[in-house]
């Protein structure tokens, strides 16, 4: 794949206050990448950074392999602020204005649009606007330039459920055309079902960089169900898969210390006797992950303040 961002010991301090303390990570063209942390976790100024609108303490990036290029941010698309429009003119019109600055042909502006789905409300003034429209003309204007990367800062930040599956809908659409998106948010839920990738910073550095998927290292567990639980239990506790087992009122959850697959586990089960009506294979969701990530982060911190 190709690399179209990488990012070098990049960091920034504030007088004493270290927003962003020495990360490093790449974006290779064609995925989804959630930058994930909480709120003063590091993800906006990160974007700043990158974007030539904040000036680093030290540390470099590259965009399409040439450092701090402005021709380089003309294949960009970006949103790092609140949508800000004239609330007087329509959509269409402050497209005009957007695709001017941009130099970018007024005939992008009916398909932009359209991908966001506010082509019935072009001829209608930006100050009639709920939030989540106004959040999806921002979209739309960063995708005037046809961009090869589209950064997107918290863009749900304040909708309604209604609105943030929208923009997630949104999301979705403009990745499956092969748009690299780099999306900031704290909404693990949201990042979870959009991206393929996540940056996971807190307190200013990166803690973990690679595919949601492979975010834990853990190795999940099973939901099992049977007519006879104390038998599976019993089954269950003499077998060496497994770091715990947790009963619960319909099912039983076994935890893997050792990698086991479904139908393994199923084919052992049998054999012993054991016939389930329910098999599913887990693995904690995002936000446990993010908060295991997060909590061994602290523990590492402590027994290294420890030693000093």
């Amino acid at each position: 794949m190709n690399t179209v961002l990488e990012i070098d010991r990049l960091s920034k301090h504030f007088g004493s206050l270290v927003a962003v303390d020495d990360i490093s990570f790449s974006v290779e063209k064609g995925n989804v990448y959630g930058l994930l942390g909480p709120n003063g976790s590091g993800k906006t100024t990160t974007l700043g950074m990158i974007l030539n609108v904040v000036n680093p303490t030290k540390g470099t990036w590259r965009w399409f392999g040439k450092e701090h290029s402005n021709d380089s941010l003309k294949k960009i698309g970006a949103i790092i602020e609140q949508p800000n429009f004239y609330p007087y003119l329509s959509a269409a019109k402050n497209l005009m204005t957007v695709a001017s600055i941009k130099q970018a042909p007024f005939s992008r502006i009916d398909e932009k649009l359209k991908i966001v789905d506010l082509l019935h409300r072009k001829n209608d003034r930006f100050s009639s606007f709920s939030l989540g429209m106004k959040q999806r003309l921002a979209i739309a204007s960063a995708l005037l330039n046809n961009p090869e990367v589209l950064i997107l800062d918290e863009p749900a930040n304040g909708l309604d459920p209604q609105g943030i599956i929208k923009i997630r809908e949104i999301i979705k659409q403009i990745a499956n055309t092969g748009t690299t998106i780099i999306l900031a948010s704290h909404l693990l839920d949201e990042v979870e079902k959009v991206c393929s990738h996540v940056v996971v910073l807190n307190k200013g550095k990166s803690i973990y960089c690679g595919t949601v998927e492979n975010m834990s290292n853990e190795l999940g567990y099973f939901e099992l169900g049977t007519s006879n639980i104390d038998e599976l239990v019993n089954v269950l506790e003499t077998m060496p898969y497994f770091e715990k087992i947790i009963r619960q009122n319909k099912f039983v959850s076994a935890m893997l210390k050792t990698d086991l697959d479904a139908e393994e586990l199923n084919r052992i089960l049998v054999n012993s006797g054991i016939f389930l009506n329910h098999l599913v294979k887990r693995r904690n969701n995002l936000e446990q992950q993010f908060l295991n990530l997060i909590k061994n982060e602290a523990d590492v911190t402590i027994t290294e303040n420890r030693m000093e």
